[in-house]
């Protein structure tokens, strides 16, 4: 039995759900594996997924596209790369309470955004504000990675970036009215969030374990996909306490299973959209051009 750790971007939720089913339902066992599933909140966040991933904690780590990039851009460098992509089409959005009256980005002007401090998070989402005819200017905050949803709630913030099937199905679950931003709608071509990644040498040394983890891991997705129901009784087993009773899980399943992609597709990721990505970041000064000749996806170890 071959052992593999996958080190999550966040709590148990449903970006995860094939994962959970893969492991219940023995999709790893039938491939030899034995596949430990690592929550940030074992640590409240102090280890990053990335960081898990540098260090050999973890083989593979889940982030937005963005931590590959500065994997492979770091002092220290990480060869860092894409295998796998959770959801085809972002399904992010910048969040605020409606009762802010903040209607659109620029209406973020002078507000206060609470940020996982991503490495371009912050950049972004000053650029979204520009685009949309502000200055940009905001207070940034960093509250505690896993506390920033409740500190938008307890208008601490006035907005955040959300996945719009978790933290905007919660609000919906509790009737809290949110206005959402979508990247796309105010010029940013974003990229993939969340990927699974590991590191060019890992791929290298243990290329067929990968490709059958890969291959169960899809059909976990696809299983959710087909038997919601089932895969919503899978993943509660392993949501916090405070979760399942926040969120309507199924609601937040149905609403994301159609972002997975089909057997024909999942994991795949696109070279054109993450040129687009990789080109405005070189544009916007955000990262230099050396991003735009590395190896940091591949298809190639899916079916």
């Amino acid at each position: 039995m071959i052992n593999l750790k996958v080190a999550l971007d966040w709590t148990p939720n449903t970006n995860h759900t094939g994962f959970f089913v893969a492991k219940e339902l023995g999709f790893y066992a039938e491939q030899g594996l034995q596949v430990d599933l690592l929550t940030p909140a074992e640590d409240d966040y102090a280890t990053t997924p990335a960081k898990k991933l540098e260090s050999g904690s973890a083989d593979f780590a889940i982030a937005p596209f963005e931590s590959v990039i500065s994997l492979n851009n770091k002092a220290s460098k990480v060869n860092a790369v894409a295998i796998a992509v959770l959801l085809q089409q972002d399904i992010s959005s910048i969040a605020s309470l409606a009762t802010g009256n903040i209607t659109r980005p620029k209406d973020l002007d002078n507000k206060v955004y609470a940020s996982y401090q991503a490495r371009y998070e912050d950049a972004i989402v000053k650029q979204m504000i520009i685009n949309d005819g502000g200055t940009g200017n905001m207070e940034i905050v960093y509250p505690k990675k896993l506390g920033i949803w409740d500190t938008l709630l307890a208008n601490k913030a006035d907005a955040t970036w959300i996945f719009n099937n978790w933290e905007g199905v919660e609000a919906e679950t509790n009737n809290i009215e949110l206005n959402k931003f979508a990247l796309a709608d105010y010029g940013i071509p974003y990229c993939y969030s969340p990927v699974l990644f590991s590191t060019k040498e890992n791929i290298s040394k243990n290329t067929d374990s990968y490709k059958v983890f890969l291959k169960a891991t899809k059909k976990g997705f696809q299983s959710a996909i087909n038997n919601q129901l089932q895969a919503v009784e899978i993943l509660t087993k392993y949501l916090s306490d405070k979760d399942a009773e926040a969120i309507d899980v199924a609601k937040s399943q149905a609403f994301v299973s159609p972002f997975y992609g089909d057997e024909t597709i999942w994991g795949t990721m696109d070279s054109g959209r993450i040129k687009l990505f990789l080109d405005w970041l070189v544009k916007s000064k955000l990262e230099n051009e050396i991003i735009l000749q590395q190896e940091l996806f591949t298809n190639d170890l899916l079916d």
